[in-house]
């Protein structure tokens, strides 16, 4: 096959769709990890929370086949150890950043452990389903791109509008960011820094929980070691890279996923030879690296990120 089968009508329809089905578990991360963030809490853990997520979930389904059990685990998952998390940044002032490895390798430990001792061999299981629109999935060109993709999928670029509105338009959202930004000021308008910040760190949490489902239960239907393959600190950068804003972290999320299908197509129609097919695999990775690189010095984090708060300190 040559190069003009890559520009195919079929052909760049499917990247697209593939993009946005990549790009499902970065933003199911990359949005909690903004909340979490704009609180003022860095939680380095989002991958191990992912791995653990990601084997609850398919462990779930590969014992009882039932996927709303499995989206349930990986909740209670995420929220146990988001409480973890912010336990020891938040009433122990721990340095977050140590912390938030910690947690990482605790993840990727224990879902291997698991793995190992209660599955020993990936076994593919029944994910969930597409779940085409009706209509909209019939529209020429948008219809496979936009609406025929599963309820994760949909539930991912459905958080985008909700966590902006909330950040941005709501009392609560006003109380995140005044924390994260002063919480001096916030603690002596009667907001409780703690609390916000054990709320933010908790729902990050839980949704890296469900990004992990998506990719076990929704994307690729197996549990393998290491699945995310890093993808939580890939979502971290995100954050930075959209700027701590939602839309931002879905522009991220989405060029990350179509640069990861444009690769996945090359690799497929053998327009990538196999000597570089390995540097072709983290051209994703070193794409997004660079845009952070280029972005990151044109925005301002959260002025009290990653710093402890105590009244009176």
């Amino acid at each position: 096959m040559g190069l003009s089968d890559l520009f195919s009508a079929s052909v760049l329809i499917g990247i697209a769709t593939s993009g946005i089905r990549l790009a499902t578990s970065y933003l199911y991360a990359a949005i909690g990890e903004t909340f979490s963030q704009r609180s003022g809490v860095l939680n380095l853990g989002v991958d191990g929370i992912m791995l653990l997520g990601a084997f609850g979930s398919y462990y779930v389904v590969l014992t009882t086949g039932s996927q709303g059990l499995a989206l349930a685990a990986a909740l209670l998952i995420g929220m146990i150890l988001g409480l973890f998390m912010a336990f020891v940044s938040v009433t122990l002032k721990a340095e977050q950043g140590i912390s938030g490895i910690g947690l990482y390798l605790f993840g990727f430990g224990m879902s291997d452990l698991l793995y190992q001792k209660l599955v020993g061999t990936p076994r593919p299981i029944a994910g969930f389903p597409k779940l085409p629109i009706p209509l909209l999935s019939d529209i020429p060109v948008i219809g496979p791109i936009l609406f025929q993709h599963n309820l994760l999928t949909y539930g991912a670029f459905l958080l985008v509008p909700v966590a902006a509105f909330i950040l941005n338009k709501t009392t609560l959202g006003l109380q995140i960011r005044a924390v994260g930004q002063n919480p001096e000021a916030a603690d002596s308008l009667g907001i409780s820094v703690t609390r916000i910040r054990y709320m933010t760190v908790i729902a990050g949490s839980t949704l890296a929980g469900i990004a992990g489902a998506s990719l076990s239960i929704a994307l690729l239907n197996i549990f393998q070691q290491n699945l995310t393959n890093g993808q939580g600190f890939i979502a971290v950068a995100l954050v930075y890279f959209g700027a701590w804003r939602p839309t931002g972290v879905l522009a991220g999320a989405l060029l990350y996923g179509l640069i990861a299908a444009l690769v996945l197509a090359g690799n497929t129609l053998g327009l990538i030879p196999r000597s570089v097919s390995d540097i072709a695999a983290m051209m994703p990775a070193i794409i997004t690296i660079l845009a952070l690189v280029v972005t990151v010095s044109r925005v301002r984090e959260p002025a009290a990120l990653t710093k402890p708060y105590g009244r009176g300190e």
